[in-house]
């Protein structure tokens, strides 16, 4: 029986990026296990380190969305003590490898894997933003570089979500391509979904609550990400004000995401716009509360520099709102022929795209009609047996 760990260590409370991604992962394998999908068992182990102000209050429980899982252990120290295991591997690994027992594979699911010595190792990398774009990061994702070119010293699979990602993997890592293997992601939603609100029926009840004050009778623009430059949010205000200014757009803007890094400036670009009171930003909401603004915006925007997937485009197309997206990284891979794309400076551009889409109801339909069918092509199930797969491959 192949036994598998995965380091969970990702996941908070409320999980979202990588964390959301490790959940849904071990979701999604489990589920494979306890249906017995695939002809060869498996057993997985999960680890959970928790943050060194957790460990100093001697609070040593796991975030809620992994206590589902059985399987789940603790690693006895705090996250901040995995830079010695990396510098110093053979000074403490042994005694942990022993704590965890035999493993055939350890997945590490951000950008570290331990290097055990009687496991093959997994590394997921998602994108390579600290490499190809410092500038929009900061110290932490900028020490990012030294640790994963480390950790490949002893890593026998990397694992990545798009095969944009996989070519500057290859390319600026030096990593070779039969060592990088592509499980794409999947949205959180179904299409089911989106077609249910778009006939008024909510997900759940909690959408009948007035949490957030936007009154959907007005047409919006929409945007759902992590706040910070390298969505490049202030292009899509200028585009948005350019369309204010000579045509008169009705539409708002709508911008949900929290706050990441280097956010400031897009605040202030926001604070110079004669449209300010027609742009919204909202912060954290719930996944069903974000689902009825997909559902319900004339255009979704994501004029992005740089993705290793492109989730939110994703969840557009999956909830029936139509896409406007830019040309680079993986989004042309993860869009197809189902949304318009521009290239990211290209204000007028953008502005043009989104003024095409909210001009033309037949341009609508088809988009959305291209999309849903396009995000069919996407599961957390395909996603967990392409995981197999590649977990597979290191053991023939």
């Amino acid at each position: 029986m192949l036994k598998i760990t995965i380091d969970a260590t990702p996941v908070l409370p409320k999980p979202s990026g990588i964390g959301f991604y490790v959940v849904n992962l071990i979701r999604a394998l489990e589920e494979i296990r306890l249906t017995q999908e695939t002809q060869e068992e498996f057993a997985l182990d999960i680890i959970y380190q928790i943050s060194l102000k957790g460990w100093l209050k001697g609070n040593f429980s796991c975030p809620e969305p992994l206590k589902e899982f059985k399987g789940l252990r603790l690693f006895p120290l705090p996250v901040k003590a995995s830079n010695l295991f990396i510098k110093f591997p053979q000074l403490f690994l042994p005694y942990f490898e022993d704590y965890f027992g035999f493993s055939d594979i350890f997945h590490g699911t951000n950008y570290t894997v331990f290097p055990f010595k009687d496991s093959k190792r997994v590394l997921s990398i998602y994108d390579l933003t600290f490499v190809k774009y410092p500038q929009f990061t900061n110290s932490t994702v900028k020490a990012y570089t030294e640790r994963v070119k480390r950790c490949l010293q002893w890593t026998d699979l990397v694992l990545t979500i798009s095969q944009s990602s996989k070519q500057d993997i290859v390319e600026l890592l030096g990593v070779p391509q039969e060592k990088v293997f592509v499980t794409p992601l999947a949205s959180r939603y179904l299409v089911e979904d989106g077609n249910r609100l778009a006939q008024g029926i909510p997900l759940k009840e909690s959408l009948t609550d007035t949490s957030v004050d936007y009154d959907f009778s007005k047409p919006y623009i929409l945007f759902v990400s992590t706040i910070e430059p390298r969505k490049n949010i202030a292009t899509l205000i200028e585009a948005f004000d350019y369309l204010k200014e000579k045509y008169h757009l009705e539409h708002q803007l709508v911008l949900i995401g929290q706050k990441g890094w280097l956010y400031q400036s897009i605040f202030e670009r926001i604070a110079r716009s004669r449209y300010q009171s027609d742009i919204h930003h909202l912060s954290y909401l719930s996944d069903e509360r974000v689902a009825l603004f997909y559902s319900k915006a004339d255009v979704f925007v994501y004029p992005s520099y740089y993705e290793g997937f492109g989730l939110p485009a994703l969840e557009a197309m999956t909830l029936g709102a139509p896409v406007v997206t830019t040309n680079t990284s993986s989004l042309p891979e993860v869009v197809g022929d189902a949304a318009l794309l521009v290239e990211p400076d290209a204000m007028t551009d953008l502005a043009d795209a989104i003024l095409q889409v909210v001009s033309s109801s037949s341009l609508r339909d088809h988009l959305i009609a291209k999309g849903k069918e396009r995000a069919k092509l996407f599961s957390w199930n395909h996603t967990a047996k392409e995981t197999l797969k590649a977990y597979r491959l290191l053991m023939s």
